[in-house]
């Protein structure tokens, strides 16, 4: 046994966790921490340009590898800042700790310099808040919160850090713990044989799958499970890579923007079974896809976090196990339903099909998105990496891109503005070998551009494509069924987005027209830096189906 400080501790704490990435804003309430990395090269600290970009960088990175998220901030504004992406992981249950420098112990209570109390602001949007205040107890701490971030629903854990803790001289232990891995749950025999006669009898059975705490195994068993059942699988909002998309039990995407056909064939199901997601406004279209609170049909609901089973939708079957057990559960069943009725099958998957083609009516002005979103499904690798944050260009995203491979969505079921510029650092950082596109709106994107120059420094070749309509799109749509005619607040004056992505050390080029985007796109595509292509949509193209002033006169 050592003499060794908290910040040593902590590091290798998180490296005995399997921690690699830190997304951070440095701070002088931590400084400790960066002196002990220093001495921790299998650690890379990602120097973001506003804490939260590198929340959300944490976020993006937990999901994409299924391990734990890790952000380091400052006290004040830079925990205030990294909010965003904590309320992104809670939402999303993603595995994330935001660790934050926090003043001297010895100043806590005089609302010194940029002093909060975390634990009242972060009580509501994370699973657990934490001070250490013993150097000694470090690795306790970062084992539990560990396990906490990635047992039951996955989410986010804040830890506060004194910054005289981190300097304390201690003890080291003889031993760390064991990296943490998720607590188990798995469904009842009772349960299980509920399920398969509930389903053996079923003639239109349809399943959801979504939520955090998946992985390719959970995947590869679902689509297992419901080839051999014929059963036609739905993905809850911005869960599309959970299922292979061009798969013949492939339903489609239940949330927002969901195919008015495909929100029929759910009513009409005669069992839902959902697995891991939470039944929320997205995903049942305000409440309003099933009857509330008792679902017209027969509803098997799977989650691992108990306090979700019944909180808006009375189950039939309620059953608290962890996503991917329950997965690999469902696969081993083998066949349950005798009768399988393909037709129901094959007619959801046609919708879906028909759906995914370019409508016919084309969008006002010179840019079609959905022929520009075919041709990017057309030319890029099926391990290519999707981000995007919020908005109304990120209907095209969702319904004309082809998700085949296991996390080739990176998307904030959240809805917040700015992730997918973030998301896309996060990603390439973490594997620069795949192709990592960003999508983004005006207004999406210049809630983070600033991490564009973080790519330029980390050596990120994403690809960004930035949608120019000169608004806020979404909240113009609302504002155009509401308050006819009555614009106020939602316009926006841009800058030139491509000189700006020059200006950051990365390529830019515009797009106003349909032709010239293959040309450019294959030149985005042949950079070997971070690109941008803006394209620049007439406003009137809002949705694909209908142009602002159809939305506007009631359409």
């Amino acid at each position: 046994m050592k003499p060794t400080t908290g910040a040593t501790l902590l590091v290798d704490s998180l490296v005995k966790q399997g921690a690699s990435t830190i997304f951070g804003v440095p701070g002088e309430s931590y400084l400790a921490v960066l002196d002990a990395m220093h001495d921790a090269p299998s650690l890379r600290y990602v120097n973001a340009r506003q804490e939260g970009g590198a929340a959300m960088m944490a976020d993006a990175h937990a999901k994409l590898t299924g391990g734990v998220g890790i952000c380091m901030v400052t006290r004040g504004p830079g925990a205030t800042n990294a909010s965003a992406g904590v309320h992104v992981a809670f939402q999303d249950s993603t595995p994330m700790i935001l660790f934050i420098g926090q003043v001297a112990r010895d100043q806590i209570e005089r609302e010194a310099f940029q002093e909060i109390d975390y634990r009242r602001m972060f009580g509501q949007m994370a699973k657990w808040v934490a001070q250490i205040d013993d150097a000694a107890r470090v690795p306790e701490f970062i084992a539990r919160a560990y396990r906490t971030a990635l047992s039951g629903r996955p989410g986010p854990v804040v830890l506060a850090l004194p910054e005289d803790m981190l300097t304390d001289e201690v003890t080291a232990p003889a031993q760390l713990p064991a990296k943490a891995t998720p607590a188990d749950s798995a469904p009842s025999q009772q349960a299980i044989d509920q399920l398969k006669s509930m389903l053996g009898t079923s003639q239109r059975p349809f399943m959801i799958v979504g939520g955090g705490g998946w992985s390719q195994a959970a995947r590869e068993a679902v689509t297992q499970f419901a080839e051999t059942n014929a059963i036609p699988v739905g993905v809850s909002f911005r869960c599309q890579d959970y299922f292979p998309n061009t798969h013949p039990n492939y339903a489609g995407h239940v949330g927002i923007g969901i195919d008015p056909a495909l929100a029929k064939r759910v009513k009409e199901s005669d069992l839902l079974l959902v697995l891991g997601a939470r039944l929320g406004e997205i995903t049942t279209s305000g409440y309003s896809l099933l009857d509330c609170p008792v679902p017209a049909q027969p509803l098997i609901h799977i989650h691992a976090d108990p306090e979700e089973l019944g909180r808006v939708y009375s189950p039939t079957l309620a059953i608290a196990a962890r996503h991917e057990t329950m997965a690999l559960t469902l696969a081993s069943l083998g066949t349950v339903r005798q009768d399988k009725t393909m037709d129901w099958v094959r007619d959801i998957h046609a919708g879906y099909d028909d759906f995914f083609a370019i409508p016919p009516k084309k969008n006002p002005g010179m840019v079609q998105m959905a022929e520009v979103m075919k041709h990017i499904d057309a030319h890029t690798p099926d391990n290519v990496v999707y981000t995007n944050g919020a908005g109304n260009y990120a209907i095209w995203v969702h319904r004309f891109l082809t998700y085949g491979a296991w996390r080739t969505q990176l998307a904030p079921t959240s809805g917040s503005m700015g992730y997918g510029l973030p998301a896309a650092v996060a990603a390439s950082v973490e594997d620069p070998s795949r192709t990592v596109i960003c999508f983004a709106g005006d207004g999406c994107f210049q809630m983070t551009c600033q991490e564009f120059a973080t790519a330029t420094q980390e050596g990120a070749p994403i690809k960004v494509i930035v949608v120019n309509n000169s608004m806020y799109g979404t909240i113009r749509m609302h504002q155009e069924r509401h308050y006819p005619a009555r614009v106020s607040g939602t316009n926006l004056s841009n800058p030139d987005f491509a000189a700006m992505a020059r200006a950051m050390g990365g390529l830019g080029e515009t797009v106003s027209e349909t032709s010239q985007f293959p040309d450019a796109f294959a030149r985005m595509m042949a950079h070997d830096g971070p690109s941008l292509i803006e394209i620049r949509i007439d406003p009137q193209a809002l949705t694909p189906a209908k142009s602002l002033d159809e939305i506007r006169d009631g359409g």
